[in-house]
Protein backbone atom coordinates (compact mmCIF):
# COMPACT_ATOMS: atom_id res chain seq x y z
CA UNK A 1 0.00 0.00 0.00
CA UNK A 2 1.62 3.50 -1.08
CA UNK A 3 0.98 6.68 0.94
CA UNK A 4 -0.49 9.80 -0.69
CA UNK A 5 2.09 11.87 0.42
CA UNK A 6 0.22 15.13 -1.21
CA UNK A 7 -2.69 13.97 1.21
CA UNK A 8 -0.33 13.71 4.32
CA UNK A 9 1.37 17.26 3.28
CA UNK A 10 -2.18 18.90 2.83
CA UNK A 11 -3.41 17.74 6.40
CA UNK A 12 -0.33 19.23 8.04
CA UNK A 13 -0.47 22.83 6.36
CA UNK A 14 -4.22 22.65 6.96
CA UNK A 15 -3.41 22.06 10.94
CA UNK A 16 -0.78 24.57 11.39
CA UNK A 17 -2.82 27.14 9.14
CA UNK A 18 -3.41 28.94 12.56
CA UNK A 19 -1.21 31.35 14.45
CA UNK A 20 -1.74 30.32 17.79
CA UNK A 21 -1.02 26.58 16.75
CA UNK A 22 2.29 27.60 14.78
CA UNK A 23 3.05 29.57 18.29
CA UNK A 24 2.87 26.28 20.74
CA UNK A 25 4.56 24.53 17.61
CA UNK A 26 7.47 26.99 17.86
CA UNK A 27 7.48 26.99 21.41
CA UNK A 28 7.59 23.41 21.36
CA UNK A 29 10.65 22.89 18.88
CA UNK A 30 12.38 25.66 20.00
CA UNK A 31 11.71 25.67 23.96
CA UNK A 32 10.69 29.03 23.90
CA UNK A 33 7.82 30.55 25.71
CA UNK A 34 6.18 33.33 22.80
CA UNK A 35 2.83 34.17 24.06
CA UNK A 36 0.04 35.17 22.27
CA UNK A 37 0.64 38.82 22.21
CA UNK A 38 3.62 38.09 19.69
CA UNK A 39 3.43 39.00 16.51
CA UNK A 40 3.50 36.39 14.18
CA UNK A 41 2.74 36.50 10.08
CA UNK A 42 2.08 33.59 8.32
CA UNK A 43 4.06 33.65 4.73
CA UNK A 44 3.73 30.05 3.04
CA UNK A 45 4.59 29.87 -0.57
CA UNK A 46 1.73 28.10 -2.99
CA UNK A 47 1.13 27.60 -6.31
CA UNK A 48 0.25 30.17 -8.29
CA UNK A 49 1.01 31.28 -11.42
CA UNK A 50 4.04 33.13 -11.03
CA UNK A 51 5.51 30.71 -7.81
CA UNK A 52 6.15 27.22 -9.19
CA UNK A 53 7.16 25.49 -5.63
CA UNK A 54 5.76 25.59 -2.67
CA UNK A 55 7.04 24.76 0.96
CA UNK A 56 4.74 23.31 4.21
CA UNK A 57 4.64 26.05 6.11
CA UNK A 58 6.98 29.42 6.88
CA UNK A 59 5.85 32.21 8.71
CA UNK A 60 7.51 35.46 10.78
CA UNK A 61 7.95 35.92 14.52
CA UNK A 62 8.35 38.25 17.14
CA UNK A 63 9.55 40.43 13.51
CA UNK A 64 13.11 38.87 14.27
CA UNK A 65 12.92 35.21 12.98
CA UNK A 66 11.63 33.72 9.35
CA UNK A 67 10.57 30.05 10.26
CA UNK A 68 10.46 27.03 7.43
CA UNK A 69 9.35 24.19 8.59
CA UNK A 70 8.66 21.15 5.96
CA UNK A 71 7.12 17.56 7.39
CA UNK A 72 9.00 14.82 5.46
CA UNK A 73 8.37 10.73 5.52
CA UNK A 74 10.77 10.11 3.62
CA UNK A 75 14.56 11.09 3.91
CA UNK A 76 15.85 13.59 1.36
CA UNK A 77 19.72 14.56 1.37
CA UNK A 78 18.69 17.62 -0.95
CA UNK A 79 16.24 19.48 1.35
CA UNK A 80 18.85 21.82 2.68
CA UNK A 81 18.70 23.30 -1.06
CA UNK A 82 15.24 23.16 -1.20
CA UNK A 83 14.66 25.16 2.15
CA UNK A 84 17.43 27.68 0.51
CA UNK A 85 15.41 28.05 -2.51
CA UNK A 86 12.20 28.50 -0.42
CA UNK A 87 14.20 31.14 1.68
CA UNK A 88 15.26 32.89 -0.79
CA UNK A 89 11.83 33.24 -2.57
CA UNK A 90 10.35 34.25 0.97
CA UNK A 91 13.31 37.10 1.13
CA UNK A 92 12.32 38.19 -2.43
CA UNK A 93 8.55 39.09 -1.03
CA UNK A 94 9.07 40.92 2.19
CA UNK A 95 12.16 42.46 0.95
CA UNK A 96 11.33 46.08 -0.45
CA UNK A 97 12.84 46.26 -3.86
CA UNK A 98 13.99 49.43 -3.98
CA UNK A 99 16.26 48.98 -0.99
CA UNK A 100 18.39 45.99 -2.98
CA UNK A 101 19.93 48.87 -5.60
CA UNK A 102 20.54 51.11 -2.51
CA UNK A 103 23.97 51.84 -0.16
CA UNK A 104 22.22 50.56 2.77
CA UNK A 105 22.14 46.99 3.67
CA UNK A 106 18.70 45.87 4.41
CA UNK A 107 18.17 44.05 7.56
CA UNK A 108 16.80 40.07 7.27
CA UNK A 109 15.17 37.95 9.39
CA UNK A 110 17.43 35.59 11.07
CA UNK A 111 16.09 32.22 9.36
CA UNK A 112 15.27 29.12 11.67
CA UNK A 113 15.01 25.64 8.73
CA UNK A 114 13.29 22.84 10.42
CA UNK A 115 12.01 19.79 9.29
CA UNK A 116 10.22 17.20 10.99
CA UNK A 117 10.08 13.91 10.18
CA UNK A 118 8.22 10.44 10.67
CA UNK A 119 8.97 7.95 8.44
CA UNK A 120 10.26 4.70 8.82
CA UNK A 121 13.70 5.04 7.93
CA UNK A 122 15.68 5.06 11.02
CA UNK A 123 17.46 8.48 11.62
CA UNK A 124 19.06 10.10 14.85
CA UNK A 125 16.67 12.67 16.85
CA UNK A 126 18.30 15.24 16.09
CA UNK A 127 20.57 15.87 12.86
CA UNK A 128 21.77 18.97 11.34
CA UNK A 129 22.39 18.80 7.33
Amino acid sequence: MTVNRKYKDSVFRMLFNDKEKLRQLYNAIEGTDYDKNTPIKINTLSDSVFVTRHNDISFTIDDEYIVLIEHQSTVNGNIPVRMLIYLSLLYENIIDKDVLYKEDTSDLLCPRLIVLYNGKAEIPDVSYL
